[in-house]
């Protein structure tokens, strides 16, 4: 683990946070000798802010699936999720193998979680969101035998589909339903309905939603019963609801009718298959707490961890949440507005909707003066402009507590750390705050040297397209080493 491969070994150093001019994307090179341990030395790695990781492509498509990569990783799946290969990228380069112990402090949906399992290698996930940290328990067990999990499914389908029979409904949209009493059709609760985006499900495939969930409840089997519900998330989001996913989520014009029982049940056979093509592999243990990263000491144990490999939040005004609200709603997970908040509270403070005055992250970067910089340039930005709504308001705060919360975990982490350990963190640059340019890495990189992580470089992922200002914008991966 503590050995560099002869190719890293190889590779140019450049720090990208460092005065040394030819830093910041420069192409000259510079080497440095690192002592690794008593009697082994061998070349920094890093690949300059200029260079590519193997795989960088511009524009997204370095961010792709590959097909070979769909098995368990389709089964549900953030839209700008990073890639399986990335993960093997730089399990590659850190040489981890079996015996070494891989942390995502920020699992979602269990990319590298999943893809670890894959290469039998032992991981942790943390993850704050419960519909995210339910996705990455279902994504990392491979327990449910897939006929047994197909025959149960289409049980529950039988059941649902003559439930709707008996009520005049059909789920076939080549035998389309004729006039419904929408009075007639089941609801959500007007708490969690008040949740949700307008129009997110149309009230017929809403209905067909409710009484499949009923139905898989009175007829749960527990072997299965977490992956039924995970492959009807999917369903729900992707087809059987009127959302779409640009930037942002958005609802598009709503559909009159949707086929749910069937669309659910057919990524019910993918799982199945996806299940007997992965039974071969040498499955490696995972596990995945629902927990705050601010606060990962409590859930791990001191020095447990080799290597962490991760995509955090970006400082932007994407919400989270509202990425995953419908399914979230319709699983349980969030019922009301105190939920939502309580939700929340345990996230990195990304974006202004949840920001709350006991807020005190930005603590931990009292003494930074850049962003102190960007912060008060947000500030002179908004009252120039005549930006007075309460969320243009909280930009220059979130913005520092955005990178207070970062440095907190950064600084809890240290504890579980074993001396030598190397991080990946995939982190974008942004502009959403009326386009104050925040070059995320580079900050992200300055917060560990001063936490005493070493600085090993930062990688150049891919390029994408601001939504605001139609320029490239950089997605980069910060490495870093504990020394311990």
């Amino acid at each position: 683990m503590d050995k560099l491969s002869r190719k890293e070994a190889a590779r140019v150093s450049n720090d990208p946070t460092s005065d040394n001019p030819r830093s910041h994307g420069s192409e000259g090179s510079m080497t440095e000798q690192v002592r690794l341990r008593p009697g082994v030395t061998a070349v920094r790695i890093g690949v300059g802010a200029g260079r590519p990781t193997p795989r960088q492509k511009p524009n997204g498509g370095a961010n792709r699936l590959l097909p070979e990569d769909r098995p368990v990783h389709q089964w549900y799946r953030f839209v700008l999720s990073f890639p399986p290969h990335l993960v093997r990228d730089y399990v590659e380069r850190f040489e981890i193998g079996p015996t070494h112990r891989v942390l995502d402090p920020f699992c979602g949906t269990g990319t590298t979680l999943v893809e670890c399992k894959k290469l039998g290698i032992p991981s942790v996930g943390v993850e704050a969101h419960p519909m995210a940290h339910f996705a990455s328990q279902v994504k990392a067990d491979w327990s449910p035998d897939p006929d047994g999990l197909l025959a149960h499914a289409t049980k529950v389908a039988g059941a649902a589909l003559a439930r709707l029979s008996r009520e005049g409904i059909h789920d076939d949209l080549f035998r389309p339903n004729g006039s419904v009493n929408l009075k007639a059709l089941r609801r959500l609760p007007p708490e969690s309905a008040r949740l949700l985006l307008a129009d997110s499900m149309s009230p017929l495939p809403l209905h067909k939603t409710l009484v499949l969930l009923d139905c898989l409840e009175r007829r749960r089997d527990d072997r299965y019963h977490r992956h039924e519900l995970l492959a009807l998330a999917k369903a729900v989001v992707f087809s059987i609801s009127n959302l779409h996913f640009g930037p942002e989520v958005g609802v598009a014009p709503p559909k009159t009718d949707a086929m749910v029982v069937h669309t659910w049940l057919s990524e019910v056979h993918s799982m199945a298959a996806d299940l007997r093509a992965v039974r071969r592999l040498q499955a490696a243990e995972v596990k995945v707490h629902n927990a705050d990263s601010r606060r990962i000491a409590e859930v791990l144990e001191p020095q447990s961890i080799d290597a962490v490999i991760t995509s955090p939040p970006y400082p932007n005004e994407k919400d989270y949440t509202r990425t995953t609200r419908l399914e979230s709603v319709l699983l349980g997970f969030i019922k009301d507005r105190a939920g939502l908040r309580a939700l929340k509270a345990g996230l990195v403070r990304s974006n202004t909707r949840n920001v709350y005055k006991v807020d005190d992250d930005d603590r931990w970067i009292a003494d930074h003066p850049e962003i102190h910089r960007i912060a008060h340039a947000i500030e002179a930005r908004r009252k120039c402009l005549g930006k007075t709504s309460g969320f243009e308001r909280l930009y220059a705060k979130v913005t520092k507590l955005y990178f207070g919360g970062m440095a907190r975990h950064l600084a809890e982490l240290r504890q579980v750390l074993r001396p030598g350990a190397w991080l990946a963190y995939v982190v974008g640059d942004q502009a959403s705050y009326l386009r104050v340019m925040i070059r995320t890495g580079r900050l992200l990189a300055d917060i560990g040297r001063s936490l005493g992580y070493e600085v090993v470089g930062i990688d150049l992922f891919r390029t994408r397209l601001a939504t605001a200002t139609r320029e490239q914008l950089r997605e980069e991966v910060v490495l870093l080493r504990w020394p311990g």
